[in-house]
């Protein structure tokens, strides 16, 4: 069961650049009640796994804008440290758990609201303007909320690149792949140093997961991935509805 999970969101990740956190930790604590912050480290350090092995083969063909990924670096790895501390504070306090709940749910929904928005609205590489000085500003939030919820370092970064560069479709999706693993590997890390991990859990998911990113990234650029984005931005709006509702409901008590 694991395995099958592992492995299909590692092929989402592989295909689109999308979708690890957002998928895998509502999934954890929706279908297999993790608890908040055990699924988000988890997750991190599962994406950081599957990531590594689509990013290589993005890599090899040439697919990653170095001078981009550092200014996406530059502010993305002080932003996932400030994100991942502030969930770890706020989880210690059991009082604290439901607005946890509540603000990775709504987080993971108006994110797959934006990824939605985004597929319908593709600006040609000639129209974009090249502005690199805000890629490190821009990549500060973004790694502060994928250190809280372990969300939409793919939605954002990918969108932030298709507003500020003029990269080609596969080398956004190419850079998007390292950048969201440099941040994960540093936000999981923390949590593993802090003991918020499952390990049998990431064994099992990793065991599919790495077959289904290898898999994903070769279709990635031999496959129209626009209608898969929609579909799962549509699968990441009911799922974050659903924490959040949780959370909500929890509050209510």
């Amino acid at each position: 069961m694991e395995a099958l999970l592992g492995f299909g969101i590692a092929l989402v990740v592989g295909l689109t650049g999308m979708g690890g956190g957002p998928l895998a930790a509502p999934l954890l604590m929706l279908v297999l009640g993790v608890p908040a912050v055990e699924a988000v480290g988890t997750s991190l350090l599962f994406v950081t796994i599957t990531k590594s092995a689509a990013a290589l083969v993005y890599w090899s063909r040439g697919h990653v804008d170095w001078p981009t990924l550092r200014r996406l670096c530059l502010g993305g790895l002080p932003g996932i440290l400030l994100g991942t501390l502030l969930l770890q504070r706020m989880s210690q306090h059991p009082r604290l758990q439901p607005i946890v709940l509540t603000m990775i749910g709504a987080i993971i929904a108006l994110l797959a609201l934006l990824s939605l928005w985004r597929s319908f609205r593709k600006a040609a590489a000639s129209e974009r303007r090249e502005r690199p000085g805000a890629l490190p500003w821009l990549a500060f939030p973004i790694g502060l909320e994928v250190g809280f919820s372990s969300a939409g370092a793919g939605a954002l970064t990918s969108l932030s690149l298709l507003e500020c560069t003029r990269l080609e479709p596969a080398r956004i999706v190419g850079t998007d792949l390292v950048f969201g693993l440099a941040i994960a590997a540093l936000g999981g890390g923390i949590h593993l140093a802090s003991g918020n991990l499952n390990q049998h859990l990431l064994l099992a998911l990793s065991s599919g997961g790495v077959f289904g990113a290898l898999c994903g990234a070769w279709l990635g650029t031999r496959v129209p991935s626009r209608v898969l984005r929609v579909a799962l931005s549509a699968v990441m709006i009911i799922l974050g509805q659903q924490l959040l509702w949780r959370g909500v409901a929890a509050l209510s008590r």
